[in-house]
């Protein structure tokens, strides 16, 4: 299954948009998480001009507007792949970006310690 291609085309008003390109899926299946809970009224739309292309839309929640470094994750479901992150700073400037990161690293953590017990789950089985 070829890995999709995720590129941001926009963020504006509260929306995050990109486009999916890259996929022979019928309906590419995304995680889109924050907090690794999913974040709502995402959308996707087949690019009509453009066969095997999708724009994804992705609403800001208002969970992620808060103090210090929030990261939303944009994967895809079958291959696990990491798609794309958005990352949202506020609150007090940063001198660099290594609260990003951290953030991003955790969030990575997080879903190979998911993966790894689904994965022992389904042996002992």
């Amino acid at each position: 299954m070829p890995q999709p291609t995720l590129t941001k085309l926009q963020i504006a008003k509260g929306l995050w948009t990109g486009r999916l390109s890259g996929t022979d899926e019928a309906e590419p299946a995304l995680e889109i998480t924050h907090l690794d809970q999913p974040v709502p009224d995402t959308r996707l739309t087949q690019d009509p001009t453009s066969p095997g292309n999708w724009q994804l839309e992705v609403p800001i929640p208002a969970a992620a507007l808060c103090e210090g470094v929030q990261t939303i994750l944009i994967r895809h479901r079958p291959s696990g792949a990491l798609l794309d992150r958005i990352t949202i700073v506020t609150g007090a400037p940063l001198e660099d970006d290594l609260r990003a990161e951290i953030d991003l690293l955790r969030a990575e953590l997080d879903m190979l310690k998911k993966a790894f017990r689904s994965h022992c789950a389904e042996g002992e089985g």
